[in-house]
């Protein structure tokens, strides 16, 4: 039988033997005391949405794209806030955590960093889309690439206190050498891919159904959401250079239609993950 004293840090294991070995914890057959089975503990509770970080780009200084009559930040501000109020009144038990409430400037690298000291569950970035071609119109919703996969590896290492944090008077003692422990990572980090992608989709789904233009779930290397220590997408909810577009968003109308399919995203990725 293979135990995770016998586990190779230097190997590169494939998916099934990762299985495996995450099943050997499962079942309890790794020492008691290792952080792997806190990690273990912790990562099933991860799959239930209870907290949710909510990013409106840009701010302050930086004022994102433009266009005829605003600005990406104040856009995604007013639909971030709608989306967040409405979230608050209808999910009862979800708390949601803003990286911004007014107009200033957030570094890309302290948005995330505020997802992971909230413990969020899910990190949302909303963003306006803009084109040197007016005609360009549309929905899309990014997610990390593979070439920043190991940032946020490095940064849910980092984060392994603050997933301890509610056990130490369990007294584990967490070392981020403990080679099963480098296991449940990199079985977390490739599950957060995953489901970066599935709430991606589920937005873009929810778009289509409005009749917005669908221009998919891409791959990016994007700052904002590399450190990010749980799902994390970015959406562009339209192009803020398409004078139509930029007309919809601005209006009452185009903001809770957006902010409807944010949310009915949200509400149905709950569901999956928590069924």
């Amino acid at each position: 039988m293979l135990e995770t004293r016998h586990i190779d840090k230097e190997k590169k294991y494939t998916r099934k033997e990762l299985l495996g070995l995450l099943g050997l914890l499962a079942l309890g057959l790794a020492p008691k005391n290792t952080a792997a089975n806190l990690l273990l503990k912790k990562s099933s509770s991860m799959m239930r949405v209870k907290t949710i970080c909510l990013d409106a780009g840009h701010g302050g200084h930086d004022p994102g794209a433009r266009g005829s009559r605003s600005s990406e930040k104040d856009v995604a501000l007013r639909v971030v806030l709608r989306l967040g109020e409405k979230i608050e009144k209808e999910l009862p038990g979800v708390k949601v955590v803003y990286t911004r409430t007014t107009d200033v400037f957030k570094d890309l690298y302290a948005r995330p960093a505020i997802a992971n000291k909230q413990n969020a569950d899910l990190f949302i970035s909303v963003h306006c889309n803009s084109f040197r071609r007016r005609a360009a119109q549309g929905t899309e919703t990014l997610v990390c690439g593979f070439n920043r996969l190991e940032e946020q590896e490095v940064a849910m290492r980092e984060n392994a206190s603050i997933l301890l944090e509610d056990d130490y008077e369990e007294n584990y003692n967490f070392d981020p050498k403990d080679p099963s422990t480098l296991i449940v990572f990199s079985l977390m980090q490739r599950d957060h891919r995953d489901q970066s992608i599935r709430l991606a989709s589920l937005m873009q789904k929810e778009f289509s159904r409005s009749a917005r233009v669908n221009r998919g779930v891409k791959e990016q290397s994007l700052a904002v959401l590399a450190t990010a220590g749980m799902p994390a997408v970015l959406t562009e909810i339209g192009f803020i250079s398409n004078p139509d577009e930029e007309k919809f968003m601005l209006s009452s109308y185009g903001q809770n239609q957006i902010v409807q399919n944010l949310y009915d995203a949200i509400v149905n990725y709950k569901k999956a993950v928590e069924s």
